[in-house]
């Protein structure tokens, strides 16, 4: 099946050079590779680019580019491995069972990605597709209309922007994988349409916001279980006027600090009280469901700050799910804190390649019973060869779980993983 969608996106590749020439062709000009002589005045060159558009092939940071130099047909092809040793297992305790299971030594192909985007026809008419060749799976399918800063429109599949550490790339994390609030909090990639945009003002008065509507039955469903949809809203404050992007680790050393708080919201009614890559789930003591029979609300909070080889991020979640059928409901909490530092920049002799992280998660899973709550903490190095496109990471977590009649739980877990992109 890997080999058959990669063939796919190969043929599509060369299509689509074709359709450029084709859809120029209809406008009247024609696509070619231009070689000006060396003494061409500068309006010469102009005149003949206007023209005749040519096509360019190259490498980025997305990897693999080919595109019109008019900017109205581009495409992007990457491919991304993601390697991982771990012991005494890989997954993260959230249950009594899960810290007696028996230990192991894991090595995997933890992830095998291909995506592929650009634009066409026009720079702001985007479009973007991720598969995963490990499981066979499409994760990501999506048109963006982003014509203007303040209102853009997204349609198709995606992570929903809700919450940081969801919303970042598993490629471009700080810390190894994310955290165990991540699983009973995320909304996860949904079907829908959003509306988003950056409302730019003067000084601090600088604002990012996503009002999206989901079927809210998750990754791969095709339709909804009843005539609830999900929705859910984002709203980002740009403190010092400059946005943070979605990515861990101050590689780039932001000079200047930049900084956000930003909320968000959801409310759901599905057969699902969880969701992941894998699409809709149960969590830990809900039964599958019928067609609405759970109404999920939740909220979240959020901080982010990137300063000179700094990083920092914090996240806040509030969830309660109703059972419609048997009337009764359960409220979860979660939050965790994370941070990570250059040394370099303080010590010259720390090489300049090595971060240092750390993280602090506390899962609570039943709000309303009295000693149960599940804590991670988690030290981390990255080594970055090329920025996150080729990096290397070592973690090291301590997890500790408390459960109502049994006695505390701790365990370690170390982990070494490689992530490269083309």
């Amino acid at each position: 099946m890997g080999k058959r969608v990669l063939g796919v996106m190969l043929v599509a590749l060369a299509l689509a050079v074709s359709s450029v020439a084709a859809q120029e062709s209809v406008e009247g000009d024609q696509v070619s590779v231009v070689i000006l002589p060396e003494d061409t005045t500068k309006e010469a060159a102009d005149t003949v680019q206007e023209k005749k558009p040519e096509i360019r092939i190259g490498h980025g940071s997305r990897g693999f580019e080919i595109g019109t130099s008019d900017g109205n047909w581009a495409m992007q092809l990457q491919l991304r491995l993601q390697f991982r040793l771990a012991y005494p297992r890989d997954t993260d305790p959230i249950t009594f069972d899960d810290f007696e299971t028996p230990d192991q030594i894991l090595f995997k192909v933890n992830r095998s990605r291909i995506k592929w985007g650009g634009n066409a026809y026009r720079p702001w008419m985007k479009y973007y597709m991720e598969y995963e060749v490990g499981n066979s799976v499409l994760l990501d399918f999506r048109l963006m209309l982003e014509k203007w800063q303040a209102f853009n429109v997204k349609v198709g599949q995606w992570k929903a922007q809700y919450s940081l550490e969801r919303i970042i790339s598993s490629g471009r994390q700080q810390m190894m994988e994310r955290s165990i609030v991540n699983r009973a909090f995320t909304i996860d990639r949904q079907q829908g349409v959003s509306l988003y945009g950056r409302l730019k003002g003067s000084g601090a008065l600088d604002f990012n916001y996503w009002a999206s509507v989901f079927t809210g039955t998750g990754r791969g469903s095709r339709s909804n279980d009843d005539e609830n949809l999900m929705w859910m809203f984002r709203g980002q404050w740009n403190i010092f006027g400059r946005v943070v992007p979605f990515r861990g680790s101050d590689v780039d050393f932001t000079e200047k600090p930049t900084a956000g708080l930003a909320f968000a919201a959801v409310t759901n009614r599905s057969p699902y009280t969880r969701f992941s890559t894998s699409g809709g789930g149960q969590l830990q003591g809900f039964e599958d469901g019928e067609p609405g029979q759970y109404r999920v609300n939740q909220w979240y909070q959020e901080t982010t700050l990137k300063y000179r080889g700094f990083a920092w991020q914090q996240e806040f979640h509030w969830k309660k799910v109703k059972d419609k059928i048997n009337l009764t409901e359960r409220t979860l909490t979660g939050w965790y804190f994370q941070a990570g530092y250059f040394f370099h920049h303080l010590w010259p002799a720390i090489p300049k390649p090595l971060e240092f992280s750390a993280q602090a998660a506390y899962y609570n899973p039943v709000v309303d019973l009295s000693g149960d709550l599940v804590q991670e903490y988690s030290f981390a190095t990255n080594w970055f060869f090329n920025g996150h496109e080729n990096k290397l990471t070592a973690d090291v977590t301590y997890f500790k779980g408390d459960f109502p009649g049994f006695e505390s739980q701790d365990e370690w877990r170390v982990r070494l993983q490689w992530d490269f992109s083309t």
